[in-house]
C-alpha cells in the first residue's frame, strides 16, 4: 500500500511554473507510485483548468478565485490578488477535508512562506501526520519575514512544528536554524533540467533561431533565463550594455511584472536594439536559447539556489552571477575562491561595471572559458542529478524516521 503524501504549493503545472514546481514534478515523477501516492493543493487562477486533475504522479486539487486565461499582471488584480493571502487558510481547510477521505501519511510544504502556514494549521489538528518543509525561497529572508508579520505565530510554527526541514542550500539551512528550528535538517539541492543536457537540436534548427533573432557572425549573445522581477537583477545586465561593444547583445528569456520597466530602461540607455525580450517559453525550449548564446548572466540580488544556473552549467556555457544566498554553494570564482575549482565569474550585486569586465574577460580568454565550463559541468552533473535527489527526498524527507 503506497504512502499518501499531500503537497502544499501555490501553483503547479501547466501554468505559472517556477523552480519549486519543477522540483515537485521532477521528484514525484521519479518516485514509484507503488511507494508513494501524491496529492497537491494549489491555486487555480485559470477557470479553464479543472478543479481536480491528475498530472504525472500527482493528483492536483485547485482552489481559489479564477478567471479565463489570466496573464501575469492580472494575477495582481481583483479578485485574483486575494488568492495568495487566502490560500494560507483555504488550503488548510481543503487539506483537512481531503484528509478525511484519503488519510494522508504525510504533508509536504513547498516553501515556508504561504505554504508553511496551511501546513502548520493542518499539523495543529493532525499532530501524528509527518510534516516535511522544503525551503525553496529566492527572495531575501528579511523581506519574507516582514511580509509574514501579520501571521507571525503561524509562520513560526511552520518551522518549529516540522518533523524535518529540507533546505536547497546551506544559506537556507542557516535560515531554518535562525527561525529556531531544532529538528533534523537535510540539505538537498534542486537538480538540473534534463532538457538542458539531453535535448538535441540540429544545426539547421539553431541556424533558423539565430536568423529569427538577427544574430550576425561577430555578435556575442548574453542570455538570461529569468522571471522578470527585481531580485533577478536583469536591469543590471541592461545597464552593463553601454559599457560593452555594440556587437554584444542581450537575450531575455522569461516574463514577469518588471518587463515594461526593463524595456523603458533599455530605451533610456539607448540599447533597445541590443536587448531582445523573448517572453515566457516552455521550459523545454529554454535550452535552445542557451545553445545559440555565448554567455549566461543573471546577477541575482538574492537567491535560494537558482535552478537556471545548474541547468546552464551542464550546457558548458560560461556563467556570470553574484554569490548571493545559495549560489555560493556551486559558483566558485578564480579570485574569490582560489581554494576551489573555478566554475564561473562572480560579481558583486548591483555592479554593471563588474558585469562588463567579466564579459570582456570571457571573450578575451577562450582557453580559460573551456576549463571553467568543464569544471562547472562536472560539478553539476555529479551533484545535481534529479535521480539521486528524488531518492534522497523519498528516504530522508518524506519517510518518517523510526524512533529509537
Amino acid at each position: 500500500m503506497p504512502k499518501k503524501i499531500l503537497i502544499f504549493s501555490l501553483s503547479y503545472y501547466p501554468n505559472y511554473v517556477g523552480g519549486a514546481e519543477v522540483a515537485i514534478k521532477e521528484i514525484t515523477d521519479r518516485i514509484s507510485q507503488k511507494d508513494m501516492e501524491f496529492h497537491l493543493v494549489c491555486l487555480r487562477f485559470d477557470s479553464n483548468l479543472p478543479k481536480v486533475e491528475k498530472i504525472g504522479n500527482v493528483l492536483v486539487h485547485r482552489i481559489g478565485f479564477s478567471k479565463k486565461n489570466p496573464d501575469l499582471p492580472q494575477l495582481k488584480e481583483y479578485p485574483l490578488h486575494f488568492n495568495k493571502p487566502l490560500y494560507q487558510f483555504l488550503a488548510a481547510l481543503k487539506a483537512m477535508q481531503l484528509h478525511k477521505k484519503y488519510k494522508y501519511d504525510g504533508i509536504w510544504a513547498m516553501m515556508a512562506h504561504s505554504t508553511g502556514v496551511p501546513a502548520a494549521i493542518f499539523k495543529l489538528f493532525n499532530p501524528k501526520v509527518h510534516y516535511a518543509l522544503t525551503l525553496q525561497e529566492g527572495d531575501p529572508t528579511e523581506y519574507i519575514e516582514k511580509t509574514m508579520k501579520p501571521l507571525w505565530p503561524l509562520f513560526t510554527r511552520a518551522f518549529t512544528k516540522a518533523d524535518v526541514i529540507q533546505p536547497i542550500s546551506n544559506f537556507l539551512g542557516e535560515w531554518a536554524k535562525k527561525r529556531n528550528y531544532k529538528g533534523p535538517i537535510e540539505i538537498i539541492p534542486n537538480g538540473f533540467s534534463p532538457a538542458s543536457f539531453s535535448q538535441k537540436y540540429s544545426e539547421e534548427e539553431l541556424k533558423k533561431l539565430k536568423k529569427k533573432l538577427g544574430k550576425k557572425e561577430n555578435d556575442i549573445y548574453i542570455v538570461t533565463v529569468s522571471r522578470l522581477v527585481h531580485k533577478n537583477a536583469v536591469d543590471d545586465v541592461i545597464r552593463a550594455l553601454p559599457l560593452l561593444s555594440e556587437n554584444i547583445k542581450f537575450i531575455v528569456v522569461g516574463g514577469g511584472p518588471d518587463e515594461e520597466t526593463l524595456r523603458s530602461l533599455a530605451k533610456e540607455l539607448k540599447v533597445s536594439e541590443r536587448v531582445k525580450f523573448i517572453g515566457q517559453v516552455d521550459r523545454t525550449e529554454t535550452a535552445k536559447y542557451r545553445r545559440i548564446s555565448d554567455i549566461f548572466c543573471r546577477p541575482s540580488r538574492s537567491e535560494g539556489m537558482g535552478n537556471s544556473f545548474v541547468s546552464t552549467m551542464v550546457t558548458r556555457l560560461p556563467i556570470i552571477t553574484t554569490q548571493e544566498g545559495g549560489i555560493a554553494d556551486f559558483l566558485f570564482d578564480a579570485k574569490r575562491n582560489p581554494d576551489k575549482p573555478t566554475t564561473g565569474w562572480a560579481v558583486d550585486k548591483d555592479s554593471p561595471k563588474q558585469i562588463a569586465e567579466a564579459v570582456n574577460d570571457i571573450i578575451a580568454n577562450p582557453k580559460q572559458v573551456k576549463k571553467v565550463t568543464e569544471n562547472a559541468f562536472e560539478l553539476a552533473y555529479e551533484n545535481y542529478n534529479w535521480d539521486f535527489i528524488a531518492k534522497d527526498i523519498q528516504e530522508k524527507v518524506l519517510t518518517p524516521k523510526k524512533k529509537v
